[in-house]
This record gives structure tokens, sequence and C-alpha cells, in this order.
């Protein structure tokens, strides 16, 4: 009986440690500012599926020159994608379709870009999609930016 609840205990503390530790990881990520909720598609197809597969969702940063997205269900300290300002082409936004409706956040945006030749879609709120399209037009002179 003993044993059963120390086991207990321990689970429960590996829990609620793994727990504190998504949670400051959150926090660390958003302590410089310039954060909003971001979900990524890599690499899609020239025609996207509509079943809401490839979505993953995360938190993206922006930073100086970059925007720095990091998958929110992970442990790692740096970011799993960086986006160079001079290098995103913005080709349209679109509402989400289909399946992507539970995929996304409710009030979702699409953002179909290239980066470096590939292919990627950004889903974000409304307002975090002018932030980002006002991020994208004020680069600095001499900057090539092509914003649809």
């Amino acid at each position: 009986m003993i044993l059963a609840l120390t086991v207990c205990g321990i689970v429960v503390a590996l829990v609620v440690a793994g727990l504190f530790l998504f949670g400051l990881r959150r926090r660390l990520i958003q302590r410089s500012g310039g954060t909003f909720d971001c979900s990524l598609r890599w690499d899609v197809a020239e025609k996207p599926d509509a079943g809401g597969k490839g979505w993953s969702y995360g938190v993206a940063r922006y930073n100086g020159d970059r925007i720095e997205w990091y998958r929110v269900f992970s442990y790692a300290l740096r970011p799993r994608r960086t986006l160079e300002r001079a290098q995103i082409e913005v080709a349209g936004r679109r509402l989400p379709e289909g399946e992507e409706e539970l995929a996304l956040l409710s009030d979702a945006v699409v953002l179909a870009c290239t980066h470096r030749g590939t292919r990627l879609e950004l889903a974000m709120s409304e307002d975090a999609l002018t932030g980002f399209l006002a991020w994208l037009e004020a680069a600095p002179p001499g900057q090539r930016v092509n914003v649809a």
C-alpha cells in the first residue's frame, strides 16, 4: 500500500513538474514581448488540403527582422522555424475551409506565403495578421518585400 501511494505521488509530482515547465517555457518566450498565437503548416502542396492535416499550433515572436516560431507542445527553448522578413512573400489570404476550422483557432485567418521557395501557411487572428502585415511592410529601405 505504501509503495502504491509512493508511486502515485511520484507520478503526480512528475505531471505537475511537466506542466510547470510548459508554463515557464511559454513565459520565457513571451518575456521580450511581440508574441502572438500562430499556427503553421510547412511545405504546403499547390492545392492545400482542407482536411486540417499538417497544422501545428504555436507562438510566434518578432525578433528584429525575423519571426521566430515555437511549437506550443514542446520543451525546446529554440524556435522550430525562423522566417526572415526579406525572404517572406505573401501570396494571399483566406478563411479556414472544411475541417481546418476545427484544427485552427476560432477567429483564424490563413495567410499563404513562401519563404526561400518553400510554400507555407500561417493561421492567426485578424489583429495578429494586421500587425504581421505592418511588420512586413515596415522593412528598412532597400529591402524587397512582397505583400499581395
